[in-house]
């Protein structure tokens, strides 16, 4: 018989009959009886669903709590028979943890600045392990392979299994966050956390940044779903498992993709919260409980959510707790109480926890302290884990997500088990090690404790044979990256980009030109379904409304609506085959739908081509710690940043005009930033980048700005196709016979202004202005210091870099003008020829709201700017030479004398 006041239920008011209750509850389990269990269950949540609806239908406003009691999701009689050997597992588990912990030991013993974590794998080992013997799949012929994004903090762990499995030596575990001592070696050093740069055939995923690993992780798998509906990949049966803390679920992207994943029904998305309930500092939610926290979150954004919370020694208990006195005690706990559990022993625990009530004091009466010591949490427990990842491994129609109690370095002992410095806890002496042996009873001489030694069973040994047989038959190890993809074919330049090449002064602007650009593109039968448009709610800023009917939105749905502008030419065209990712207001879920698709040649095997444009202003700037972690990635794609610049979106003001991403492109190592100011320009660079990263296959992506305003494109001769690609080029030499001469640089938005500055200067003032576009100023910078760099180590004679060699042959004061920084010109300021003037001109500031040629005189850019500062700079040199010539004749008369 069901029995009442289960804990979390509201009371029962004075008014409402025990007995009539009693009724309800004898009905619904008699539903339940009726039927086998699944159905039963089925049958029971329509029935409450409906009643429900009647209930509010009649006015009343009331709806069921957002958590659960404070229990396991899967109930003891439906936990799945655990398949594996729970001993040799227990074993090699044992070993894997020490071999964590005495990576991160040793190296702090050699060199205490390295630092490490313990305590976080210490809590999740058995999350991991019971993933790597049982659902972890890897990619083979016939199987995708999973996608699993680990939590950084517990990758010595993952460093710890691959040294059993022969794939790290013990010489890679020496030099753990010791790269460059490695590499001097020709060791592989071991990074701090995951980094694909870094280790390229390893890891597959950064997730060191806290919160960027579940958004990623989420669109990852809607990216899957994508490749499978448009019927580019087979992703049936794999699966995207993410792995994240439950202090990291603060950070906002780590919740924002969280209503699209069930939206959209991704049921290939799992994430496993591994809450021990402690973030760096102290409790994630001391006076709280974080469980209930994330369930009611989870819950509420539609996902399916399994608790494993206890250890199979509960169950006993549980079954003999007739009056819920255990369950009151759970829902009665906060996590900063649990936390002071978890860093005492049994004898505490039994004081403190089991003794708030008579009922729980004798619940326990029967257990020794060691037996309450041993009372586990369920993320501590095998058995319990694979319950919870098999149900949600098995569930359909929704994301699912697992909150596996945990404690912080589990196992540590006094000095690291649930104690508020457990994450800093880095260094362990030897009688903590030689406990920490005994504790998980490991093959070790006390003198191999005392030091730390690694451990590694015999080849031939009942666990390596396991430990090798049971990822055999998940297809193989992992984490692995692959670094190639067949190859496709880029379409010919003038097939996709002759409109541009050969403009002849027609007027159009850059953004009008890329979409032009890629419409070229999609049509292309072997590149064009490898492209993938993505955009954060501006198509139609972006003039690309036109691709909708085109190729259409991606919707894993279709079009269940007949859409308002359904007789437009540029009608909202949504379908389960669309190819453009319309992502809505959300410039981090772009940017991660983005990394997705830049990474798919390794990931997925398939090269894919993706193009993300936004707001230049709402790039680097709002998103650049993802931005940072694609290129950890090995991203391969373009960034296009539009409007850019800070004057060429005029009327928006302050929030929208950018003038500082190249700048914060250039601290990307493998991101190549490009300012044309031409549809010709645009062409080139766009052929180069695809040729570099789908045909050469080069791990890089490309950074575009381009522009709103209409201007008149000259033609691009095929000589000037060098100079765009290596950062510059002569665009138009001044006239012959002038005197004077100077030396104008203009990118992007601000070349048509210095056209303007040159024809002034010729016609009004008699100066010659030879008149170069400045494609790149990063390229130029970075090659002019590898240059450097070569003559400083004796490797050339000079430094000749492009840039110096374009101007070698010219005279005259250099005026460089840029809607970005004066930073960003400056970045050039140390190739300049010696003895030549080199004036910046920038958008340093603050934007405005007013129109672009007002803008442009407000920060001094504009024509004007440019011969005022052309004109003083010539002065400036002609007082020199005219200082050096008289010094060279009072030298000559001087020598007269004598």
């Amino acid at each position: 018989m069901t029995r009442l006041g289960w804990p979390g239920a509201t009371p029962l008011p004075d008014t409402l009959d025990p007995g009539e209750v009693q009724e309800w509850c004898d009905a619904l389990d008699g539903l339940l009886a009726a039927w086998e269990p699944r159905q039963g269950r089925e049958r029971a949540a329509a029935l409450l669903d409906a009643l429900l609806a009647h209930a509010r239908q009649r006015g009343l406003q009331w709806s069921p709590a957002g958590i659960t009691s404070y229990l396991n999701t899967v109930r003891v009689e439906e936990q799945p028979p655990y398949p594996g050997d729970p001993q040799i597992e227990q074993r090699l588990s044992a070993i894997v943890r020490w071999n964590a912990l005495a990576m991160v030991v040793r190296a702090n013993a050699a060199q205490g600045e390295l630092g490490g974590h313990i305590a976080s794998y210490a809590s999740a080992a058995d999350l991991f392990e019971v993933g790597f013997h049982h659902f972890f799949h890897a990619r083979t012929e016939q199987h995708g392979g999973d996608l699993v994004y680990f939590q950084p903090h517990s990758a010595p762990g993952v460093y710890a299994r691959a040294y059993l499995e022969g794939r790290l030596s013990e010489d890679s575990l020496r030099h753990y966050r010791q790269e460059l001592a490695a590499e001097a070696r020709g060791i592989q050093g071991l990074t701090s956390y995951p980094h694909p740069y870094l280790m390229p055939d390893f890891w597959q995923f950064p997730t060191g940044s806290m919160g960027i690993g579940p958004i990623k992780a989420i669109y990852q798998a809607r990216f899957m779903r994508y490749l499978a509906d448009r019927g580019l990949c087979d992703t049936a049966g794999r699966k995207v498992w993410g792995f994240f803390g439950d202090g990291e679920m603060d950070e906002p992207e780590s919740i924002a993709a969280l209503t699209l994943a069930a939206r959209e029904g991704l049921d290939n998305c799992i994430f496993v919260i591994n809450c021990n309930l402690q973030r760096l500092d102290g409790p994630v939610r001391g006076n709280g409980r974080i469980v209930d926290e994330l369930e009611s979150l989870f819950t509420g954004a539609g996902w399916n959510v399994v608790k494993c919370l206890w250890g199979s020694e509960w169950d006993a208990l549980l079954a003999r707790d007739h009056g819920h006195a255990l369950a009151r005690a759970f829902a009665q706990t906060v996590d900063g109480e649990f936390q002071t559990l978890s860093a005492n022993d049994g004898a505490f625990n039994r004081r403190h926890f089991f003794g708030k009530s008579p009922e729980l004091q004798a619940l326990v009466a029967h257990l020794s302290d060691d037996d309450i010591d041993r009372l586990r949490r369920g993320g501590h427990d095998p058995a319990k884990v694979h319950a919870a990842f098999a149900r949600a491994a098995g569930h359909t129609g929704q994301p699912t997500v697992v909150l596996a109690k945990t404690m912080k370095g589990y196992g540590m002992g006094s000095v690291g088990q649930g104690r508020m410095t457990s994450h800093q806890h880095k260094k362990l002496g030897a009688d903590e090690l030689l406990a920490y042996r005994d504790r998980f009873h490991l093959p070790l001489t006390d003198e191999e404790a005392r030091t730390a030694a690694f451990c590694k069973p015999a080849d031939d040994s009942a666990e390596m044979r396991y430990l090798h047989d049971r990822r055999q038959a998940l297809g193989g190890y992992l984490p692995a990256r692959r670094a190639r993809a067949p190859e496709v074919a880029v379409p010919p330049l003038p097939a996709t980009g002759g409109f541009a090449l050969e403009a002849d002064g027609k007027a159009m602007s850059t953004t009008m030109a890329f979409v032009r650009l890629m419409g070229n593109l999609l049509k292309d039968e072997a590149l064009g379904p490898r492209v993938v448009p993505i955009v954060a709610d501006e198509a139609r800023t972006f003039g690309m409304a036109g691709l909708f009917r085109q190729v259409g939105i991606y919707a894993p749905f279709g079009q269940l609506y007949q859409p308002e502008d359904n007789a437009s030419m540029l009608v909202y065209r949504e379908e389960k085959s669309g190819q453009i990712l319309e992502e809505g207001i959300t410039e981090a879920g772009a940017l991660a739908s983005w990394t997705a698709a830049a990474t798919s040649y390794s990931t997925h095997g398939l090269s894919m081509l993706p193009f993300y444009i936004f707001y230049s202003m709402f790039g680097f700037q709002r998103v650049g710690d993802l931005i940072w972690a694609a290129a950890d990635q090995r991203a391969r794609g373009f960034l296009i940043g539009a409007t850019s610049g800070r004057t060429t979106l005029g009327g928006e003001g302050l929030q929208h005009q950018d003038g500082s991403s190249h700048l914060m492109a250039s601290t990307i190592p493998n991101c190549r930033a490009y300012d044309p100011a031409f549809a010709g320009e645009l062409a080139v660079i766009v052929d180069h980048g695809m040729r570099r990263m789908v045909e050469a296959q080069i791990d890089e992506f490309f950074y575009i700005t381009v522009t709103n305003e209409n201007v008149a494109n000259p033609s691009l001769p095929a000589d000037a196709h060098d100079g765009v690609v290596r950062g510059m080029y002569r665009l138009r030499q001044g006239a012959p016979a002038l005197a004077h001469r100077v030396q104008l640089f203009g990118s992007g938005a601000i070349l048509g202004e210095v056209l303007k500055a040159a024809d002034r200067l010729e016609q009004q003032h008699g100066v010659a202005a030879d008149v170069w576009s400045v494609t790149s100023y990063v390229e130029l910078a970075r090659e002019g210091q590898a240059c450097e760099r070569g003559w400083r180590q004796g490797e050339r004679d000079a430094v000749g870099s492009w840039f110096e060699q374009q101007l070698a042959t010219t005279s005259g004061p250099i005026v460089a003008a840029s809607d970005y920084v004066v930073a960003l010109p400056e970045m050039v300021r140390a190739f300049v020829p010696p003895g030549r003037r080199y004036v910046t001109l920038g958008t340093d500031g603050f934007g405005r709201s007013d129109s672009r040629a007002a803008l442009r005189a407000h920060f001094a850019v504009d024509a004007d700017a440019i011969v005022q500062a052309s004109l003083r700079a010539r002065e400036e040199d002609d007082t020199d030479e005219a200082s050096a010539e008289q010094r060279r004749l009072q030298g000559l008369a001087s020598l007269a004398v004598t």
